[in-house]
């Protein structure tokens, strides 16, 4: 099991893959949901973690919810 203060890769993927199939650049989803574009791109590469309100702010942008966002890096990890 892995421990929750290390980088998640696969809820980066997630996010990523949901903003690329929403036709959104970083900076978009980054000025949406109130982050850098720093910090989203750390995300997405899996070298950071986000809060909970930045998950929260991030699913509500892509307009999907935290549980589906949760399942698909769910799939991703496999």
């Amino acid at each position: 099991m892995r421990r929750s203060d290390q980088p998640q890769p696969a809820l980066g993927k997630a996010i990523r893959k949901l903003r690329e199939e929403r036709g959104m650049t970083q900076e978009a989803l980054a000025h949406a949901a109130g982050v850098t574009v720093g910090h989203l791109s750390t995300i997405e590469r899996g070298h950071s973690n986000p809060t909970w309100a930045t998950v929260k702010a991030i699913s509500q942008t892509l307009e999907t919810s935290i549980g589906d966002l949760a399942n698909l890096a769910d799939r991703i990890e496999g």
